[in-house]
């Protein structure tokens, strides 16, 4: 099956210090795809460049076979490839209808008459945050900040959604609930790349794994090629 999103040859650095290396990786299309490694292995900076937020050096990003390197962030997102970032980027000040309405305005191909019925449809996903709608963001706590964040996300109608450390810190509870949510994405097939670091949970939700240590590829394969016992997880991800 030919892939959705594809990364070949990667070269990414951040000034003169060059943090990915050759990097290539396929995500099949209705696939949860999980970037694991250890900190400072470049998952985030990977998603970095495919957003458009770190330019290439050298290699290609491709989204159905188009290329998405060179273009802007807001025109990659509009192509329908969306970032629930690390630190949840919402807009503290906004109440958590505008935070939505804002997110909806921006969502590709909608009408102001779909607008309020695609909030709504997120808002079934997490009814939390519709006792909330007059909160200000930044006043929610964690746990609803990132539901939120996931949300704005889910408004542009991705075709490819990618999360990076949904579950960072948070409590256990809220973690679990933030996974059922993405379980619940992966069942209706949205194709998703997670940077996750409980390896439990990316585990759970993965078809296909990439460990990346120090910017380059360092294994690709199935979840239970990963579990306890590993000497891939043992080596790279400080398990076993």
């Amino acid at each position: 099956m030919p892939a959705l999103l594809e990364l070949e040859h990667v070269t990414a650095a951040y000034g003169k210090v060059e943090v990915l290396h050759d990097l290539s990786m396929s995500v099949p299309p209705g696939s949860v795809v999980a970037l694991l490694g250890s900190n400072g292995a470049g998952k985030t900076t990977t998603l970095r460049v495919i957003s458009g937020t770190l330019p290439l050096r050298r290699g290609s990003v491709r989204l159905e076979r188009a290329r998405l390197d060179g273009r802007s962030p807001y025109e990659i997102a509009r192509s329908g490839v969306v970032l629930v970032p690390e630190g949840r980027g919402i807009f503290p000040l906004l109440n958590v209808r505008d935070n939505l309405k804002v997110a909806a305005r921006a969502a590709r191909g909608i009408s102001s008459n779909l607008r309020q019925e695609r909030i709504q449809g997120v808002l079934t996903t997490f009814p939390r945050l519709e006792e909330r709608l007059s909160q200000r963001a930044g006043s929610l706590s964690g746990g609803e900040q990132q539901m939120l964040a996931m949300c704005r996300a889910l408004l542009a109608d991705p075709k490819v959604l990618m999360m990076d450390e949904i579950s960072m810190g948070l409590a256990p509870m809220i973690v679990d609930q933030l996974f059922e949510t993405v379980g619940q994405l992966k069942a209706a097939g949205l194709t998703i790349v997670l940077v996750e670091q409980y390896l439990t949970y990316a585990l759970r939700m993965a078809d296909v794994c990439y460990v990346l240590s120090k910017g380059k590829i360092a294994f690709v394969g199935e979840p239970s090629e990963l579990g306890a016992g590993s000497a891939v997880a043992s080596a790279y991800l400080g398990t076993g």
